[in-house]
């Protein structure tokens, strides 16, 4: 064989083993149950103490634009794991069904692909840790959409809740037996009711055990805590330890699950190829007052499209990978699937409209612009409004409180510059009549790309 042959079969199989030595990075999504924008100490909370959260915040990028795909938890979950809006795939729910609480008898359709069946074509594993809510049959569970291991509870945590109890009692004086929500592992129940209070501390148990069980291959963790989504069931490590009380004893014990991660990622020496992503699934429940949480500077709550509905608390952490910064540009849950699919290599589908954009050019600092410059707000079925960078048009109300509560269809559309106006104090339609023709144009436009799809939360 000639020298220069050689050295090029060595380079070659050099280049080979530097390939097979860059481990394709591990995702780490942590998402909170009704968990307000105000109710991180980064975020400006003054009695809640989130040092983890901060810490992952200061060494990547806290993001204060970041939007869900729906103002409650079963839509904004399907639109999280598919990065498509849910009423393409039929989650949205109806107006109806919302507000009398329909427990479904379907779930996410089989023809949708998660982000878990996505990475599983990569080579990760992937772990569904806590709250499901798409789907509570069989077919419907994690185990059936990609991922590899289950543990956590199908639905939320005052759901099956016995009738003999009011559900007021039951969510100001919990107890374990008012509610019959089974803990399942894989597709076994193993614990009924589950013991709510250890929930969280089971949950990052779990956590901590996949990834040191995985630390040699890429893995992927969608850790879905069941609170601070009322009955709030504190731990008695962290019972009467916050000053802003119950729902603080809460975030505090999520926030120690952060740290007992990070802590788990250092000790099995994969913290430089991990990413996390930390985010909640709608605003909070303001409904309970006290028991649910701030929304800080932002008006609205759960269940309604105003900021407070929608615009949640987000931070991206990756050690060496994440630049450090606050990020002011619009982003989504939306963008997590995309996101991810560009990190680990993985294309996404053709045969299928996406409403998510890649945002791994902002997060490793290339980029100072997001691909995301607009945002549509849609409640159940109904479109009720749309952001294109600081301008957000509003067609429909309801009161500051959320869920549940009917929508009622504003007598003519308000506009906001969010910019200036975080709260949405100051309609200035009639300032600026030719925005409100643009964006009325857009929702238009947007509305042309949804196609009828069953219902499926109604089934």
């Amino acid at each position: 064989m000639k020298p220069y042959t050689l050295l090029f079969v060595a380079g070659v199989l050099f280049a080979n083993m530097v390939l097979a030595q860059q481990k394709k990075p591990n995702f780490i999504l942590i998402l909170t149950d009704d968990q307000g924008y105000g109710d991180l100490s980064i975020n400006g909370n003054p009695t809640i103490k989130t040092s983890n959260i901060d810490r992952l915040a200061m060494e990547g990028q806290k993001w204060s634009n970041f939007y869900v795909a729906a103002n409650v938890c079963t839509p904004s979950r399907a639109g999280l794991l598919t990065g498509r809006l849910p009423i393409r795939s039929g989650m949205q729910g109806t107006q109806k069904a919302r507000v009398l609480r329909v427990e479904s008898k379907g779930g996410l359709p089989a023809n949708e692909i998660t982000i878990a069946e996505l990475l599983k074509q990569q080579g990760y594993h992937t772990a569904a840790i806590g709250k499901w809510h798409l789907g509570s049959l069989q077919q419907y569970l994690p185990l059936q959409n990609g991922f590899d291991y289950y543990y956590g509870l199908p639905y939320s945590n005052d759901m099956a809740r016995v009738d003999a109890v009011p559900y007021l009692k039951a969510i100001t004086e919990p107890k374990n037996e008012y509610f019959q929500v089974p803990l399942i592992r894989n597709n076994e129940v193993i614990e009924k009711p589950a013991v709510q209070n250890t929930l969280t501390e089971r949950y990052t148990n779990e956590t901590v055990k996949f990834i040191a069980e995985h630390k040699k291959e890429p893995f992927f963790i969608y850790l879905a805590h069941s609170m601070p989504h009322v009955p709030l069931f504190p731990n008695a490590k962290f019972a009467g330890k916050s000053a802003r009380g119950i729902y603080g004893d809460i975030i505090e014990e999520i926030d120690w699950s952060v740290g007992e991660i990070m802590k788990a990622l250092k000790q099995n020496g994969i913290n430089d190829n991990t990413y996390i992503v930390y985010i909640s699934d709608n605003g909070p429940w303001k409904l309970f007052k006290e028991l649910g949480g701030s929304t800080g500077p932002l008006y609205g709550a759960k269940g309604n499209s105003y900021e407070g509905g929608v615009r949640v608390p987000a931070v991206i952490w990756g050690k060496g990978n994440v630049a450090a910064k606050q990020v002011t540009e619009i982003g989504s849950s939306l963008d997590i699937l995309p996101t991810f699919a560009k990190l680990a290599g993985a294309g996404l589908p053709t045969d299928r409209i996406y409403d998510g954009y890649d945002l791994s050019g902002v997060l490793s600092g290339k980029s100072n612009k997001s691909p995301r410059d607009e945002m549509y707000y849609y409640h159940a079925d109904i479109l009720v409004a749309v952001r294109k960078g600081a301008y957000k048009l509003l067609l429909y109300g309801n009161s500051e409180v959320g869920y549940p509560d009917e929508l009622k269809k504003l007598d003519k559309p308000a506009l906001y510059n969010l910019d200036e106006d975080i709260a949405e104090r100051y309609d200035i339609a009639d300032k600026h009549p030719e925005i409100v023709q643009q964006l009325l144009a857009l929702l238009q436009e947007h509305s042309k790309t949804i196609q009828p799809v069953d219902d499926q939360l109604t089934k």
